[in-house]
């Protein structure tokens, strides 16, 4: 439990910042505008892919609670980072659909993030 714990406080403090700086900073905006570099976005992939492979080697864990939310979350920033190093075209087509939505999708980001680091304390 204790390395749940620390993955909800992680994923929800990164979650808080990133949706406080999309929403404030217009942070998505400028993520999406760097997917038109490929490079940039292979080299983050390699980040995104480390991200989720430690998250899914930790807490591979399949139960019908509040931790299957980190478990898909590691599984779904495995495939992110896969999809990044792999085919940076794509990500740069799915980035440009969020564009107009970014203080829609960085609230949900925070909504998210707060939600995780919340129910860290919970346990």
């Amino acid at each position: 439990m204790e390395i749940t714990i620390f993955l909800a406080r992680f994923w929800g403090s990164l979650f808080m910042i990133l949706g406080v700086l999309s929403v404030g900073a217009k942070f998505l905006g400028r993520v999406i505008k760097m997917t038109e570099d490929k490079t940039i976005t292979v080299s983050t992939g390699y980040i995104t892919f480390l991200l989720g492979l430690v998250t899914v080697v930790l807490h591979n864990i399949w139960v019908m609670d509040w931790r299957i939310a980190i478990t898909i979350l590691g599984w779904t920033t495995l495939f992110k980072g896969i999809t990044k190093i792999g085919f940076p075209e794509y990500v740069n087509k799915r980035a440009q659909t969020f564009k107009g939505m970014q203080t829609f999708w960085g609230g949900i980001i925070f909504l998210l993030g707060t939600w995780l680091f919340w129910i860290s304390f919970q346990y």
